[in-house]
Formats: C-alpha cells, structure tokens, sequence
C-alpha cells in the first residue's frame, strides 16, 4: 500500500514520468555534465581563433545543463540528508562550492558579477572549479554507480535528449536576454574574455594570474638567448628593440580580457634562422612564479606574416 497522497509510476503521466528521472539517472547525468563543464574549460584556455568559438559554446551549454539537473538533483539530497553520515558535510560542501563555480561562470558571462570579493570573477569560477576535482573524484568513488541496462534504455535517451536540448535552449535565451538588455557581457570576445585598455599600453593590467607578482626586470641585464641554425647567441633588450617591427595584434589572456595594441619588436621569421630539418620553434619563458614553455611549428610562428 502506498503512502497517502503518493503515485503510483503507473498513475503518473508519460510526460511526468519522463521528467522525473530515478536518483541514480540524475547523478549520472550531473557527471557527464560537470566532466563536460570540466573539460571544455580547460579546452577554452586554448582557443585562438572564432572557428573555435564552440568550445566556449559547448561550456556555456555544460554549465546550463548543470543549472537544469538542481532541481532533480536537490531531491536526491535531500533523501541523503536523512541519514546520518559523517560524510554528508563533504557532499554538501561540494554542492556549494558547484553553485559557487556556477554563480562566478554566469555572473561574469553576463557581466552582472565581474569580481568577487576583489577578484575577477573569471578567476573565482577557475579556482574553484579545481577545487571542486578532488571532491567529485572522492565522490563518484564513495558512491559508486554500478552500470545498467537500463541507463541506456529508450526512457534514459529521451530524457539525455531533453536535458541537452533544454540546455541549448537556455544557453541560447541567456545569450539573447543578454544583448537585449545591454549587459557588458554582450560585449565579450568569442573567447570569454572583455576588452580593456585597447590602444592604452600603460593602462594594460600587469598582473596575470591570482598572485602572480610583476616581476622586477633589469634592462641592461635582461637577455634573449636563441639557439638556432646559426647556433646560439644572447640578444639584448636594445637589439631586439632595433629591429623596429609593427604589428597590431589582440592580447587575450587567460584572465579573461583582451587588448588591442599596435605592438613594436622582432618577429621571430627575421630573428631566427632556420637549421637543417627544424620543423618547430620551442619557446622557454621564466615569469615571477616559475617558467613557462610552448612549441608550436616553424610554419605558423615564423611566417612572414608572424
């Protein structure tokens, strides 16, 4: 006999039924969501031309499949808040610390919150998000979901089929009430990132990541070392001023804004030349907090145009 005022599943209409999805179907969806989130985030920091603008897309879309899955997720809390572990205070710091990364994400896309507690809000979403890896890691493994058959049933495509196309759907109206009303983040490059301080090189931030200091350089000391089909020399910061070169070029940093500046110096095409079989060009960079190194091939660094 059912509790007084319960249903029955065969009670329920089709349309109900399909909407209210079992505990486990909902923690699996919010997996893929989050790992989807996850993972075309970190695929944003590496785009660099507007053929790449689906990745932020498909990012945007993982975040409002997550805002779509609160609803049926709050009800599988609150039954798991009815017994009494220890754990549970984890589970629910992890269900903060993911509505905190979606308040940072959506406030600084729409510009409503660009900083939090003095940050960017950009950075609030990114360093919490990492947070977030080691508890969703203890957490799919504390609650460990043995597959079925029936997660891949009709029922469980059709309503993977609705969620992703409510989550379209709401990217989709999110951006349009964006522009209508004039937000700033209507104003955001394909990347994510807004504009600041184009064309006034003493107003581009300095600092670029979190506590990341400036550091202290030495003009007369500073040295370019290069090793290349000549061998390896060092250049001095008067040298490489010497060459003289202009170019306009955009800025985007992974901080999340961009600048466009009319920029002086050496291109790599007329300061390297080229050995025997080099196909790439290897870039090593200390920055105040460590150092940095990037490749990328001899085509697209040291083309005339480059």
């Amino acid at each position: 006999m059912g509790r007084r005022g319960s249903e029955s599943p065969s009670t329920r209409s089709p349309l109900r039924t399909l909407l209210r999805p079992p505990g486990r179907q909902t923690n699996q969806a919010l997996l893929v969501a989050l790992l989807f989130a996850f993972g075309t985030g970190v695929a944003t920091v590496a785009i660099g031309s507007p053929n790449e603008a689906w990745v932020a897309i498909g990012h945007g879309i993982s975040g409002m499949a997550v805002v779509l899955l609160i609803p049926w997720k709050s009800r599988v809390v609150r039954g798991g808040l009815r017994r009494a572990r220890l754990s549970r205070w984890l589970s629910l710091l992890l269900a903060a610390l993911v509505l905190l990364t979606l308040i940072a994400g959506l406030g600084y896309a729409s510009g409503l919150v660009r900083s939090i507690a003095g940050k960017p809000g950009l950075w609030v979403h990114i360093a919490v998000a990492l947070a977030l890896v080691p508890l969703l890691i203890w957490h799919v493994s504390a609650r460990r979901i043995r597959p079925r058959r029936t997660d891949l049933s009709r029922r469980a495509l059709m309503r993977a089929g609705v969620l992703a196309a409510g989550a379209v759907a709401l990217y989709a109206a999110s951006e349009a009430a964006i522009r209508v009303l004039g937000l700033s983040g209507a104003r955001r490059r394909f990347t994510g990132s807004y504009e600041t301080a184009s064309f006034r090189p003493e107003a581009m931030p300095s600092t670029s990541w979190l506590l990341d200091p400036v550091p202290a350089v030495d003009p007369d000391q500073w040295r370019l070392a290069v090793n290349d089909g000549q061998g390896r020399r060092e250049l001095t910061l008067a040298q490489l001023a010497g060459f003289g070169t202009q170019a306009r070029a955009t800025l985007d940093c992974t901080s999340g804004w961009y600048s466009q500046q009319d920029w002086t110096g050496a291109p790599l095409g007329t300061m390297l030349q080229r050995g025997p079989g080099a196909q790439s060009v290897y870039v090593h960079s200390l920055t105040a907090t460590g150092s940095v190194s990037r490749s990328a091939t001899w085509t697209v660094c040291c083309s005339p145009r480059r």
